[in-house]
């Protein structure tokens, strides 16, 4: 194995091993429901929600935290099923079938992984006659033309097991989307491509700013000639010690003459949630003001002083 290999090797399998991983595991004991989830969830959670469910200590609620765990990933939440909560599972029960005659359970190898965030590959590629010594098995890519990814797998023993050697495009992208349940939308989208927004914190106002690149969003032309974009946030936050929990949800435009719209570098807009001193979650979703639109989402840790 080159140097290069080596080194993608170690970052990707400590990547998909940070992905199950957070922080151990939960250290409270789990009734059945919770458990159940946290075997499988845990592999498209983020480090912050799994700190906040490792921090639940009853059982209403980390029943709250999983039902809200899947509506932040639902693309439409007018209609009665969660796709993505749909695709989660049958991508889960394939892994585990599939995938299953490689030492682990099916949906914990890195081909298993990778199916169930990325699902099956646009194009298959299989090399077993190689020429590659370090390598007794053979050598597959699987090609992802929709994420601009491709991701080699190497049986190297020649006992059926795969794992990531390498890959090609944006791999650390890709799987950020699908873990935070992010998509640019299918109809009416406010964006042009899934992208990631900033969050800071003005202690002297006690207020929250998001700031939004510009370049991102799709603005529409109004009757008046400005370029507009109008948007919906809803916010989970998480303050204190007890990790008290607060929902609410604003809509907010924007408006501007294309003139000022070429020169902006992001479009911000402040909110005030009710913080507490000490360690704050704030997870933030951003969607066209169209429920089908387009929708982004990020979770931050906002820390303030006593």
């Amino acid at each position: 194995m080159n140097a290069r290999a080596a080194l993608w090797s170690i970052v990707l399998s400590s990547a998909l091993g940070a992905v199950t991983a957070c922080g151990g595991g939960p250290k409270v004991a789990l009734d059945p429901e919770s458990k159940a989830f946290y075997e499988t969830a845990s592999l498209i959670m983020t480090r912050e929600e799994s700190r906040i469910f490792k921090l639940l200590s009853d059982v209403e609620s980390r029943r709250e935290f999983i039902d809200d765990f899947w509506a932040k990933r639902d693309p439409n939440a007018d209609t009665d099923i969660n796709e993505f909560r749909s695709e989660f599972e049958q991508r889960v029960a394939y892994a585990a079938k599939r995938f299953k005659g490689e030492g682990r359970r099916g949906w914990d190898t890195d081909r298993g992984r990778i199916y169930i965030f990325m699902g099956p590959p646009d194009k298959f590629e299989e090399s077993v006659t190689h020429g590659d010594s370090t390598v007794r098995g053979s050598i597959i890519w699987w090609i992802y033309y929709r994420y601009g990814l491709g991701i080699e797998f190497v049986d190297e023993k020649a006992n059926g097991s795969y794992r990531i050697r390498n890959y090609e495009g944006e791999f650390f992208e890709a799987i950020d989307i699908l873990k935070m349940g992010a998509s640019v939308g299918t109809a009416d989208a406010f964006l042009k491509k899934v992208v990631k927004f900033d969050l800071s914190f003005d202690p002297a106002a006690g207020e929250i700013e998001i700031a939004l690149p510009a370049k991102s969003i799709n603005f529409k032309e109004n009757d008046k000639g400005e370029y507009v974009v109008d948007l919906r946030f809803k916010f989970y936050v998480y303050a204190g010690a007890d990790l008290a929990k607060t929902v609410f949800e604003e809509e907010r435009s924007f408006a501007a003459p294309m003139s000022e719209i070429e020169t902006l570098k992001d479009v911000r807009f402040r909110f005030a949630p009710a913080l507490r001193p000490g360690v704050n979650y704030v997870d933030v979703i951003i969607q066209g003001r169209d429920a089908r639109s387009g929708r982004i989402r990020r979770l931050f840790e906002v820390k303030i002083a006593p």
